[in-house]
């Protein structure tokens, strides 16, 4: 990932209803969520959310496919990971000791290999 992407993809995050959005979305993954559900869930009028959905599919962090008469938005994990990887790379100088704390708080959010690298 380079610097613009990281920085457009946390530019979109970085907006409350854009960031719930998005943290709602990565929960209801892999089947993703119709447009209207996640306004509703999240209490935003359905043209606001539209704006943000744009943003964040932009940014390269969802995507949308189109079902019957509805619009499915899902996270792109994959995206989230690239960003995360970016974001910590360069950690603690790569000291591992530094960073095992952190990434023992990351092991317990995935089940086993569902957040394995894809090989």
């Amino acid at each position: 990932m380079e610097n613009e992407d990281a920085i457009l993809a946390l530019s979109a995050l970085a907006q409350a209803t854009r960031l719930d959005t998005f943290r709602l979305l990565v929960r209801h993954e892999p089947a993703g969520l119709p447009a209207g559900e996640v306004a509703r869930l999240l209490g935003v009028p359905q043209n606001t959310m539209s704006a943000h959905l744009s943003v964040l599919a932009r940014a390269g962090l969802v995507m949308s496919e189109r079902r019957s008469r509805s619009i499915i938005y899902r996270a792109q994990v994959a995206r989230l990971r690239e960003l995360t990887l970016f974001l910590l790379k360069d950690c603690c100088g790569g000291n591992q000791a530094l960073c095992q704390p952190l990434i023992d708080e990351l092991l317990p959010c995935c089940p086993d290999t569902e957040c394995a690298a894809p090989e």
